[in-house]
């Protein structure tokens, strides 16, 4: 007989933790370390007792043991995505569908997607006023989601302006339900799962005609784009994905592909505005064509500021030995992203914003884990590294971001992600061409660069 060893955690009332968790994550996470150690166990809302971990050696078993033994968590964005997105799959669904999409976001084509980023971050920036303090996140989440519906149906429409519009939507209410379950039938028709059902409605509709136009097409064979890609790709046995499989996964990458990197985007310019010195070595940086520095601060501002904070797991096995516990079938587990990151032992002053510490050197596998980690390692993060690089450039290049002594920005929890409480608030001013030449010049090299050393981070 398997004798259970749980980690200790609170005996307060459930709904307890788990309000002060939702009101205050990182603050509740810190402390319960600081009580229990790396590991402890909490009632969270919706998945119950939950073992949280992070203590590295047992974040690493965990993330590679056989998804046999633990595979993805029951409640997940599985539930708004759909049945055929990889967050809903486990075991072998998961593995061949997860084979299917791996290669569009492999290194070798992400160079077909720079010109692309450079365009929209250059069309969305051309309307920043000038000197005026204004909320960059929302042009940020424009940026990344044209980039996403350009990279994934390689054109442009009148279906594209509707998925511009309902997209966000989707998202919100999605995120909203995700974070504060409520009731599929509460308030009836008029309720929040009725306003997501019906936005999804809209979508599948959308989606369908654009499915259907694209296998009709007599250059598919031709075309570089997400979707032409999918409806070309066989399984193993040769059969194809489904239209519904495609819709699913479609939504999961365009959801899921925006949203997070344009929130990391408005970290970003929150931390570079309270780092005049930081900020002014990576303008000079990008005159000279350089991006070690600027890879380096993407990291950091990820490992201080991870839009996701938490990824989960489900003992799937009769038992699951980690290290020094040996938890029981069913078991919920959660990784700590926050307090992974917060290891004085991983990162020396971990608390410090520190871009530094990553120039010249890569990140470890299961220590800097904003993409999550193992077989549910997020599928785009070479994509999303590349993006926000030349974006970042992009903005370094044409614009002077004024330095500030305002206070840090609070973090607020908007379901999913972790955002900058006041949107990531910037003044900018253009600068003049003759200062941006030299980069525009030596643009391509760098991007090339850093969309290589994102395939191994």
């Amino acid at each position: 007989m398997t004798i259970v060893r749980m980690p200790e955690g609170p005996t307060t009332p459930g709904f307890v933790q788990g309000l002060e968790i939702l009101t205050g994550r990182t603050r509740a996470w810190r402390r319960l370390h600081d009580r229990y150690g790396s590991a402890f166990t909490v009632q969270l809302p919706r998945f119950g007792r939950t073992v949280v971990l992070s203590e590295p050696a047992e974040v690493k078993a965990l993330f590679t043991a056989s998804t046999d033994l633990v595979d993805n968590i029951d409640i997940n964005l599985g539930q708004f995505l759909g049945p055929g997105s990889l967050f809903a799959l486990v075991g072998e669904e998961h593995r061949k569908q997860r084979k299917l999409l791996t290669p569009p976001f492999h290194g070798r084509r992400l160079a077909v997607y720079e010109a692309l980023i450079e365009e929209e971050a250059v069309r969305e920036m051309a309307s920043w006023p000038s000197g005026r303090e204004f909320a960059t996140m929302d042009p940020m989440m424009r940026i990344t989601l044209n980039v996403i519906l350009r990279a994934v149906f390689g054109a442009e429409g009148a279906e594209f302006d509707e998925l511009r519009e309902l997209l966000p939507k989707l998202v919100l209410v999605g995120s909203a339900l995700a974070a504060f379950p409520v009731p599929r039938k509460f308030l009836g028709r008029y309720g929040p799962w009725a306003r997501f059902a019906a936005h999804r409605r809209s979508y599948d509709e959308l989606v369908g005609r654009l499915i259907d136009r694209a296998a009709a097409a007599v250059d598919l064979a031709d075309r570089d784009d997400v979707l032409a890609m999918m409806l070309q790709a066989r399984y193993d046995d040769g059969s194809a994905m489904s239209h519904s499989e495609i819709a699913d996964e479609l939504l999961t990458l365009l959801s899921a592909g925006h949203e997070t990197t344009a929130t990391t985007l408005a970290w970003t310019v929150e931390r570079l505005r309270r780092h005049p010195e930081l900020l002014r070595r990576l303008v000079s940086e990008a005159d000279e064509g350089g991006s070690a520095l600027r890879e380096a601060t993407l990291l950091e501002v990820q490992r201080v500021r991870p839009v996701v904070d938490a990824t989960g797991r489900k003992v799937r096995a009769d038992s699951l030995q980690l290290g020094r516990w040996t938890l029981p079938k069913g078991q919920n587990i959660m990784v700590s992203i926050r307090l992974m990151h917060d290891n004085e032992q991983l990162f020396p002053n971990a608390r410090a914003f520190d871009p530094d510490r990553f120039v010249g050197v890569r990140p470890g596998t299961f220590s800097w884990i904003p993409f999550g980690g193992g077989a549910r390692r997020c599928i785009g993060a070479a994509f999303a590294t590349m993006e926000m690089n030349i974006v970042l450039r992009t903005l370094l290049r044409d614009f002077a971001l004024e330095p500030t002594a305002a206070p840090d920005e609070r973090t607020h929890f908007r379901g999913v992600a972790l955002v900058p409480a006041k949107k990531g608030r910037a003044v900018v001013r253009r600068r003049p061409a003759a200062a941006t030449s030299s980069a525009t010049e030596t643009a391509s090299s760098a991007t090339t660069s850093a969309a290589a050393g994102a395939v191994t981070a």
